[in-house]
């Protein structure tokens, strides 16, 4: 029974999803933020870092709240606010100051920002706090969503990202029935054969745009897309973190942060 208990203890040890929070962990500096090997650390990295270890079941070190205070001031566009919303409430913070900043860049017809991605991070990170989203917010993003049923970083070519982005959006506000159908239908063009999900149409597949996916389709209620996870974990690294896509390996702790949700089966917003 021992000798069980310690190869269950090992396999979970070993598992990529504790590769990855080991990983996260280890680039955690002095001053609570995160950063690349030998770069500094920077607010939105490090924002990108506690949702995805909060996601895993795991936490940084006390002093990131901090940090994320101390740095409230650099986020400035509505998905930066958003995105520290999201952190701060997965830490358990009060979030009260970029929620204001955030709400007082939401416009008449319902946008928050020009941006489409602005406006869908800004309903995610709203639903974060419980707060309500405006009606105009909801049918602004749906009038927005394309013939093909995506949506794109502003109003023009629909992507994978932004329209599994606005899926969790549009999910976070109770929205269902056919644009979600649609935009579901309309990520699955992204999968290629090797059960990752590109960017763009030709692109070929990293893990970022594949972990957006499975969200989406979690966040759905949906499970992820055959062969998605599995490519998510042969990306993992001996030394825990994730490769961008088999053909490189670029920044990757913001990479292991964006995949964690996804291994972990989490949509966003998370609860705190």
């Amino acid at each position: 029974m021992r000798l069980v208990a310690l190869a269950a203890a090992a396999a979970v040890a070993a598992s990529p999803t504790a590769g990855g929070i080991r990983f996260l962990q280890a680039h955690q500096l002095e001053s609570g933020g995160f950063a690349e090997a030998g770069s500094p650390a920077y607010p939105q990295l490090t924002a990108w870092a506690v949702l995805g270890l909060r996601a895993a079941g795991a936490s940084p070190s006390g002093a990131t709240a901090g940090y994320l205070v101390q740095h409230e001031s650099e986020f400035t566009s509505a998905a930066g606010l958003a995105l520290v919303v999201l952190a701060e409430n997965a830490l358990g913070q009060n979030s009260d100051r970029p929620l204001r900043r955030l709400r007082a860049l939401q416009r008449p017809n319902g946008s928050v920002g020009p941006l489409v991605n602005g406006t869908a991070w800004s309903v995610l990170a709203l639903r974060a706090v419980g707060a309500p989203v405006h009606r105009r917010t909801i049918r602004w993003l749906l009038a927005r969503q394309t013939r093909a049923g995506g949506w794109g970083w502003t109003t023009g070519a629909a992507d994978s990202n932004d329209t599994a982005t606005v899926v969790e959006a549009l999910r976070a506000a109770r929205v269902t029935g056919r644009p979600i159908q649609r935009a579901l239908r309309f990520l699955l063009r992204f999968r290629n054969r090797d059960g990752g999900f590109e960017l763009t149409l030709g692109r070929g597949s990293d893990a970022q745009s594949t972990a957006w996916a499975v969200q989406a389709f979690l966040a759905a209620g949906k499970p992820p897309p055959r062969g998605a996870l599995g490519y998510l974990e042969r990306l993992h690294r001996p030394d825990g973190s994730f490769r961008y896509s088999t053909r490189y390996t670029t920044t990757p702790v913001w990479v292991t942060a964006q995949v964690l949700p996804a291994l972990a089966r989490k949509a966003f917003p998370l609860s705190s």
